[in-house]
């Protein structure tokens, strides 16, 4: 895409932002309707476990499947948008995850909603980097900063309201409108985009790593469901069909990378030690994070009796302290490195977590959401901050390829976190009350969660030892290259890698 020409040059003409602003609204409304749709099946997930008549277990591939198809398109936007056109596969992405939208609101089994989630996310996981690709290029490097600030503001604002309209939804309405919502949202930013947004042309493509883009998701989709599995019981068919046929479709897909010339994923910045010290850090974080996020709605809902309304509502202090710790992270990151943020935000996430391991009957409702703001507050400090760091370990002649591989594994990494502890509260929770005597069997699923948070703040507590070991590196100049994607990393992809 760095190849790419443009009629007219937002630079050319003296800056006006009201020019930029209906091109800027095609992008939000974008990306603005994907990032919505992070939040809003954790709230609705008890609920559809009840509608369908399913199990937990079942029903977190609604999760896992989604988050697995963005890792899957991740690599893939910057060769598609060589090869098509930067607006043509916005355009595209957006029409495909609103059409993904529309059926989710229409499937009548888990089997159809997993399947139709699959799609929004093959839609969905190439609007962000497209979309901070195009906005970078349509502002002028001067008010590049201004630009991206008018942008923030919506996309940081969409994982809190997506908690809350989703529970409004389910608690009020029905839980096909927060799939229904997505239409309207997606006609409009079509619309808009095709009438507003710049026509990029399209550049040189290279070779498409195929045989990498079959393995990948194949040996992803496969790990995951082993850890699923694996969750309930390790010894399982399932588990072991799962592990075992993942792993060897990981090994030949490792191989794949490793000798295509422009691989899928660039597996050969894992040269550098530094590099790979941080991305192992970045796992273990999102691991605990990401799983832990997902287990809330489900506690307070199942176990604590809140409506899905209230649970959106008691959901926002956490959103709100990744919001205000964000920017602090990265204000800190130039003048005192990545370290002692880092080891602050885990000490935060490692508290907040393990309080929660400690939960009972009898908390009251302000310390959650004090534990839920902490949680968020070490979200947003530590993220951002990991996810700058990668960039600046990674070796120089690689560092353009650094964007899609974080992003991507960072997602896979998510799946297997939600696989992982869905499957280990489903089947700790049956034992647990099964084992218990007592007269409120409320206590034995409260401690069951407990003991789920407890696997999530050991993982923390794993993060905080390993921080204590990052470097202090100084940001690499990356050699020129020629195609877009493989491109040094831009501000506008270290701030998507932090969502």
């Amino acid at each position: 895409m760095a190849t790419d020409s443009v009629s007219s040059s937002p630079s050319a003409a003296p800056f006006s932002m009201k020019k930029l602003l209906p091109p800027l609204l095609a992008i939000i409304l974008g990306m603005f309707m994907v990032i919505l749709d992070t939040t809003v099946v954790n709230v609705a997930l008890p609920t559809l476990v009840d509608d369908f008549g399913s199990t937990l277990h079942a029903l977190q591939w609604a999760v896992t499947g989604y988050t697995l198809a963005l890792s899957a398109v991740i690599p893939l936007a910057g060769w598609m948008t060589d090869r098509f056109g930067s607006k043509r596969v916005f355009i595209a992405s957006i029409a495909l995850f609103t059409a993904g939208s529309a059926l989710c609101a229409l499937a009548g089994s888990p089997e159809q909603l997993v399947f139709f989630r699959v799609l929004q996310g093959l839609g969905g996981g190439m609007v962000a980097p497209i979309g901070m690709a195009m906005v970078f290029r349509i502002a002028p490097p001067e008010h590049r900063g201004s630009v991206m600030g008018t942008l923030g503001i919506p996309i940081l604002m969409a994982p809190p309201l997506g908690a809350v309209l989703s529970g409004y939804f389910v608690e009020y309405v029905s839980w096909q409108w927060i799939f229904l919502i997505n239409v309207p949202i997606g006609i409009a930013a079509i619309i808009v985009a095709l009438r507003f947004l710049p026509a990029f042309a399209a550049g040189k493509a290279p070779a498409l790593d195929i045989l990498g883009m079959i393995l990948g998701p194949i040996a992803f989709a496969l790990l995951a469901y082993g850890v699923s599995e694996g969750g309930s019981d390790w010894g399982s068919a399932g588990a072991l069909t799962g592990s075992i046929g993942g792993s060897i479709a990981l090994l030949l897909f490792i191989a794949v990378e490793l000798r295509h010339r422009q691989p899928l994923l660039e597996l050969r910045v894992f040269r550098s030690f530094a590099f790979s010290h941080g991305i192992i850090l970045s796992w273990i974080l999102f691991a605990a994070l990401f799983g832990s996020i997902l287990l809330v709605p489900l506690m307070l809902q199942q176990v604590k009796d809140y409506t899905p309304f209230q649970t959106g509502l008691i959901l926002v202090p956490q959103a709100l302290g990744s919001m205000l710790f964000m920017p602090i992270g990265g204000r800190l990151f130039d003048r005192i490195g990545a370290r002692p943020i880092v080891i602050v935000g885990t000490v935060f996430i490692s508290s907040a977590l393990l309080l929660m391991s400690q939960i009972t009957l009898e908390r009251p409702l302000w310390v959650i959401m004090l534990n839920l703001f902490l949680l968020g507050a070490g979200m947003g400090l530590s993220m951002m901050t990991m996810n700058t760091y990668l960039l600046n370990t990674a070796p120089r002649d690689l560092v353009g390829r650094v964007t899609p591989l974080t992003n991507s594994a960072q997602q896979v990494i998510v799946s297997f976190a939600i696989a992982g502890l869905t499957g280990y509260l489903s089947s700790h929770s049956a034992q647990v009350m099964e084992a218990y005597k007592g007269p409120n069997p409320l206590e034995a699923a409260i401690g069951a969660f407990g003991d789920t948070f407890l696997v999530t703040a050991s993982l923390a507590l794993c993060g905080f030892v390993l921080s204590w070991f990052i470097r202090r590196i100084k940001p690499t100049a990356p050699q020129q290259q020629t195609s877009e994607h493989q491109n040094a990393p831009r501000p506008e992809e270290t701030m998507l890698a932090g969502h």
